[in-house]
């Protein structure tokens, strides 16, 4: 019977966030994936046709370049081979008249831009960038550190002592405010709006829910430092270097091993986990959970008396999960020729989307389980900037809709037939992805002649492909307020602490939420002896 110090149940980027960092403090530790390979939403796959290299679920990667996992791991990581490809123009919106902007990652250039479309549209941006610098330690303190912590404690009170209580309220009471409100009273051009409007579904939230509007600006903060940058060559990558950074440190990965249950131990404490193949795998510190509430104590801990208190069944019960998100991608024979405009070939990650209005009523749609008549369109071009992805001359298309429904009731355009009792068929996702496929017609020269192949992905499929993707939501849970911060997973959830000893969860349904960041992986081993 093997022994670790560490058990990670998942191979996410928090499982490998926290294995490498666990690994650099001395500790050996074992990471169990179910699936055949590493990674969890870290997936790299030629898909299409051979040489066409697609990220099949993440690819941005500007979480993670600008998180503190990524400042402690950096040099581990680069000598083991990750490399990050770059695009000065990181993210735009294409509206469906054709309007369009670029943002860039250069200030000046921005407020022109914006200026360009409407005269002190600029002004306020470089405002509300200002704002972030100021407040960046407040923020960032409370959106990616340890909330039940004597340093979270600290950086409140010189907040107030530096603000005075009404300062501070007056900065908590603008936090909260929904990301319309900020986008129509602070930008005059609804191009400008567009092109903030769908960065909110990356959060896995509405523009119209609570605190959007401060995300928005924490992205265009980061986004503006660092690009929309992805992995040369496939995320995969980054898993590898991960890989061999825990091998190299006396760590192990070991894929197809499906934990079917957490073993007790004396003093009823997780001692370890049993496997479906009946492997048990002892840890002498801990079991770390990279997985969804309902995997952790609807299955993991079902036979644990203190996982079935009627507190934990009820917040479980009452646990909510956002919209259902679906994946397409192309192989082109050439790179797309945008008809409004040829440096939106150039853009990393451009959005389709006509605005505030048009990504309100998606997400309504959505959440009633209607297929959206409009989606927003998330298109990344990635041979632009890493010419890997491709062979020469030809090109590919990553898109994502964040607007699915996780159960389908109908059609919101009324054309497309369905037997909501069916779910997510092939037929229908097929029938959907056209629908997306005509938008993309609409502003493509040529579109259809230039495709090789197309390979889509529900919302169903994504389940099947990770197991924490219930319904297709690749966020872990909705991150409306009451799931966020201390409230996430549970009302009663304190950091990263079970109420069962020496027993962790991480993961996108725990703080700091969903992203690339490896925030929750990082926040629990490095607070880990």
């Amino acid at each position: 019977m093997a022994s670790f110090d560490y058990v990670i149940i998942g191979s996410g980027i928090n499982a490998l966030v926290a294995a490498a960092t666990l690994g650099k403090k001395g500790h050996k530790v074992l990471v169990l994936e179910r699936n055949s390979t590493a990674g969890g939403c870290l997936l790299t796959e030629e898909m299409t046709d051979p040489g066409f290299v697609h990220d099949v679920m993440a690819t941005t990667m500007v979480l993670f370049l600008t998180s503190p996992a990524y400042a402690h791991l950096a040099d581990d990581l680069a000598a083991r081979g990750l490399e990050f490809a770059h695009c000065p123009t990181p993210t735009g919106v294409l509206r469906p008249d054709g309007s369009h902007i670029i943002f860039t990652k250069t200030r000046s250039s921005n407020v022109d831009r914006f200026d360009a479309h409407a005269d002190g549209d600029g002004a306020a941006f470089a405002e509300a960038m200002a704002e972030m610098e100021r407040d960046a330690p407040l923020v960032f303190s409370l959106l990616g550190g340890r909330l039940w912590s004597a340093a979270t404690a600290k950086t409140i009170a010189r907040e107030v002592f530096r603000r005075g209580p009404r300062g501070l309220a007056s900065f908590i009471g603008k936090a909260l405010s929904p990301a319309r409100g900020y986008l129509e009273t602070a930008y005059s051009s609804p191009t400008t709006q567009a092109l903030w409007a769908p960065w909110v579904l990356h959060c896995g939230l509405n523009p119209e829910s609570a605190y959007s509007a401060q995300m928005l600006k924490v992205i265009a903060f980061a986004i503006e430092q660092a690009g929309c940058p992805i992995v040369k060559g496939g995320a995969r990558n980054l898993v590898a270097a991960f890989e061999r950074l825990i091998r190299d440190m006396g760590g192990e990965i070991r894929t197809g091993s499906d934990v079917v249950s957490i073993l007790a131990g004396t003093g009823r404490k997780a001692a370890g986990v049993s496997l479906r193949n009946g492997t048990r795998v002892f840890a002498r510190r801990g079991v770390i959970a990279s997985t969804t509430p309902n995997a952790l104590y609807g299955d993991l801990l079902k036979d644990w008396p203190e996982a079935q208190a009627p507190e934990i069944v009820k917040e479980l019960k009452s646990y909510r999960y956002g919209k259902g998100n679906m994946q397409m991608h192309y192989a082109l024979s050439r790179p797309p020729v945008w008809k409004s405009g040829e440096a939106l070939a150039n853009v990393a990650l451009l959005h389709l989307s006509d605005g505030i209005d048009a990504v309100s009523r998606a997400c309504n749609e959505a959440e009633r389980g209607l297929l959206p008549a409009e989606p927003t369109i998330c298109v990344g071009q990635p041979v632009s900037f890493d010419s890997t992805r491709a062979p020469e001359g030809k090109a590919i298309l990553w898109l994502q809709m964040p607007e699915m429904p996780r159960h389908v009731k109908g059609d919101a355009a009324g054309e497309i037939e369905l037997l909501p009792e069916d779910g997510w068929t092939p037929d229908l996702r097929e029938a959907y992805a056209d629908r997306v496929h005509a938008i993309l017609s609409r502003h493509i020269d040529n579109f259809d002649e230039i495709v090789l192949a197309r390979k889509t992905y529900s919302p169903s499929d994504l389940n099947a492909l990770n197991i924490n993707l219930l319904g297709g939501d690749p966020y872990g849970g909705s991150s409306v307020l009451d799931q966020f911060f201390l409230w996430r997973p549970f009302k009663s959830s304190i950091n990263h602490r079970t109420r069962i000893a020496k027993l962790y969860h991480i993961g996108a349904s725990t703080h700091p939420g969903p992203g690339l960041g490896g925030g929750s992986g990082f926040l629990l081993a490095s607070g880990l002896r």
